[in-house]
């Protein structure tokens, strides 16, 4: 009995063998055949894992009390006390409303824009025409958002802003739109729209680039007019790009625009500005809590990360395909 069991181990241990060693070889040749592309994605590598997997290693100290005297491997442990203290802290329910409110708003209101324009600006037949279109509304996300903010303050300004002056011109009275808590996730979203709805169609109008021109010309040859062609044609066409930008808009929806918020923040608007990004701000920059503000920043990623892998087992499970 031991000789046959020997007998069988041994073939599949060379067949396991042969196998590592062909694909070795494999390996071997696609480098040296294609020396040049393995070249070119080099720096991309190189930044992922200098940037990106390298300082990884930081997310241990959310389970230390770290101190940058002792270092990493020095710092006393303390496991999921801060996650603890995270949960139980009152202003958590807080900081996840106000978060996953400014998110949700972008998604219903800022996500669709882009396909609506990119459908409009496909539907525009004079090329000039639609180049000056594309660079007007491509212009503001060159823009800083100190300048972002500024404008709007010069704007929605209750003293010297544009808007309050025609509000008054026109009878009524003044509103405080910088101060109002009530306003405060509308200007957000508006911002957000105004400065990138532009730079997001680039992808659209790609993807609907790739469209077969001939599936236009088969439904205008059936009476279908230009909106039952972006209906039936446009639209099933670039589904699959739709749906991939969306499940990755859905895993960044723990993470808001630090420098939008902290910018647009003030004591009026405190309770419904605070979120988790000037949170770590806060805590660990200003107050040098650093384990505690890598625990918040650890959830967060968590977060992102589980609804990332569930909106695309759902995607697949609907017929799409989804990210991976």
């Amino acid at each position: 009995m031991k000789r046959t069991l020997s007998s069988r181990q041994e073939p599949a241990n060379e067949w396991a063998d042969i196998s590592s060693r062909s694909r070795i070889r494999r390996f071997k040749q696609n480098v040296s055949r294609d020396f040049f592309l393995y070249l070119l994605i080099l720096p991309g590598i190189l930044y992922f894992l200098i940037f990106k997997y390298v300082p990884m290693w930081g997310v241990l100290i959310a389970f230390q009390d770290y101190s940058a005297y002792l270092g990493f491997f020095q710092s006393k442990w303390v496991g999921f006390e801060h996650f603890e203290r995270l949960f139980a802290n009152p202003d958590f329910y807080l900081l996840l409303r106000n978060t996953m409110m400014i998110n949700v708003l972008n998604l219903l209101f800022f996500f669709p824009l882009p396909i609506v324009l990119s459908l409009l600006m496909n539907e525009i037949r004079l090329e000039w025409f639609k180049k000056t279109i594309q660079s007007i509304v491509y212009l503001p996300h060159f823009l800083s958002w100190v300048i972002i903010v500024g404008i709007s303050f010069l704007m929605l300004s209750k003293t010297e802003g544009v808007v309050n002056h025609l509000i008054e011109y026109a009878g009524l009275q003044r509103i405080d739109f910088l101060t109002d808590a009530r306003y405060f996730w509308i200007l957000l979203t508006l911002q957000s729209i105004w400065k990138e709805v532009g730079w997001g169609t680039v992808i659209f109008l790609a993807a609907i680039a790739g469209v077969d021109v001939q599936l236009y010309e088969a439904a205008r040859m059936d009476g279908a007019g230009r909106l039952r062609q972006m209906w039936h044609i446009t639209l099933p066409a670039i589904r699959n790009v739709i749906m991939i930008l969306l499940i990755l808009r859905i895993g960044h929806i723990m993470d808001v625009g630090f420098e939008q918020v902290y910018l647009m923040m003030n004591g009026a608007v405190a309770e419904v500005a605070e979120v988790f990004d000037t949170y770590v701000y806060r805590t660990g920059i200003l107050q040098g809590q650093f384990s505690f503000s890598t625990a918040v920043g650890l959830f967060k990623s968590v977060i992102g990360l589980v609804l990332v892998v569930v909106s695309n087992q759902l995607a697949k499970k609907f017929g799409e395909e989804g990210v991976y």
